[in-house]
């Protein structure tokens, strides 16, 4: 529990800000009955088109604009050492909202119009969830959704697809173990999304917390609302909350907690942790109330917060280094923010792959680049994208948010499956950012 209490009452703007914040083995495949991968859609002698479909505007934008924002720095970097066996990417961002209909829309455009070769990184568990058929009859390789859904893997139904993300449950599970280490006997409480997060969050954490366990609220993403969540927690004498919750959900958490003087540990999923959103999310939503002027540290300092990728307050990291380099040059405005890393971490794999692929480019020698690819980062913890296991990142490891905005490792990576099975260290040796790909 923190030292120093922070009280403090939101005002009605703050409900206004929220709203415009919320929801921030290789081989021939045979799905379908007219599937062909030996076509190259999208590729010429000196290009290959790929696509996407993220929320650029709407509620989910604060924040995870930052995905392709990311992802397109690193395109633009690659392109600029001479792009992949000598061509270059042309990645086409379209804009759905993070509205299910829209993401169908747009989805059809980037395949009928633009004749993209693959799909890369979309965004979103109910937004891509309507395209997962799709995609997969038409032929068209799924790589790397921006989510931590189960449906990514599923090999029988949806072979072309790819899945990135470490999913739910198991990073609840490593989350789960943390807990009963180090927070032994404690009351635990989850706050989480009223969906798949929240749903397979649970499935993890059960499997170590279900006997501490003493409330379950979750929230709307569509509610800019945690007033009666925060009290049942309070109220249920939950000392560590676990928070499965996008980053506005998570910022509305810590501020209603402070304005009612409720000061539980924060335990903070990877889709929620990133501190430098929040930081801006916490800013922002303390404007116009009695806080403002408190710095965002005094809410985040001491929160717990599950990760997989690089992160940009680690500067021992090279990979951190160089993807801060890469987007000072290349990106788009504004400080690069975890969220960024996300995209530049897929944006480097997915070259990864492509270089693997070869200069003979099919969708087929793409799919077996992808079964074949022995992954060595830039992410912290093993990748699986073949053997019927298209779960992606393994695990997790966990830091701890310090004043400052200084971030402290507290368990290294670890990793596990999704049932029963321990929760295991693992050695894993990362390939360094010296040693990309990116020239012929």
């Amino acid at each position: 529990m923190r030292e120093h209490r922070i009280r403090l009452l939101l005002a009605p703007a703050l409900a206004l800000v929220m709203l415009a914040a919320a929801c921030s083995g290789a081989g021939e495949v045979t799905q379908g009955a007219d599937v062909d991968l030996d076509v190259a859609p999208g590729v010429t002698d000196d290009s290959v088109v790929i696509g996407t479909h993220q929320p650029l505007t709407g509620p989910a934008a604060p924040g995870y604009l930052a995905v392709s924002q990311g992802a397109a720095a690193v395109f633009d970097h690659v392109n600029a050492q001479g792009g992949i066996n000598g061509r270059q990417i042309d990645y086409r961002v379209e804009d759905d909202g993070y509205d299910p209909a829209r993401t169908i829309d747009v989805t059809r455009q980037l395949v009928i119009q633009d004749e993209i070769f693959a799909m890369v990184g979309g965004l979103g568990t109910p937004t891509h969830g309507g395209v997962l058929d799709y995609l997969n009859d038409e032929g068209v390789p799924d790589v790397f959704p921006s989510s931590g859904a189960l449906a990514w893997n599923n090999t029988e139904e949806h072979p072309l697809t790819y899945g990135w993300q470490t999913d739910y449950t198991k990073e609840a599970k490593i989350q789960g173990e943390y807990i009963t280490e180090n927070f032994p006997g404690q009351p635990v409480g989850y706050l989480f999304q009223n969906d798949d997060v929240g749903e397979d969050s649970q499935a993890g954490l059960d499997q170590y917390l279900s006997d501490e366990v003493v409330a379950r609220e979750h929230y709307e993403s569509d509610i800019p609302d945690l007033g009666s969540q925060i009290a049942e927690l309070e109220n249920s004498g939950a000392e560590v909350v676990v928070c499965s919750c996008i980053p506005a959900f998570v910022a509305l958490g810590m501020l209603e907690s402070a304005r009612i003087g409720y000061e539980p540990q924060w335990v903070i999923s990877s889709i929620g942790g990133d501190t430098a959103t929040l930081q801006a999310l916490l800013t922002e939503f303390t404007e116009d109330t009695d806080a403002e002027g408190v710095p965002a540290d005094a809410f985040l300092e001491g929160a717990v917060v599950t990760s997989y990728m690089p992160r940009v307050e680690d500067e021992d990291d090279e990979w951190s280094r160089f993807f801060v380099s890469v987007y000072e040059e290349y990106g788009d405005g504004g400080p690069p923010t975890n969220t960024h890393m996300f995209g530049m971490t897929q944006a480097v794999m997915f070259a990864q792959v492509l270089k693997s692929a070869g200069r003979d480019l099919t969708r087929q020698s793409l799919v077996d680049a992808l079964e074949t690819q022995e992954w060595q980062g830039p992410g912290h913890t093993p990748f699986s994208s073949s053997g019927g296991d298209h779960g992606g990142h393994q695990g997790v490891y966990v830091v701890r948010y310090e004043a400052g905005g200084a971030i402290e490792m507290v368990q290294e990576a670890r990793v596990t499956d999704r049932e029963g099975g321990p929760v295991e260290e693992v050695d894993f040796e990362r390939l360094s950012p010296q040693d990309l790909p990116f020239h012929d």
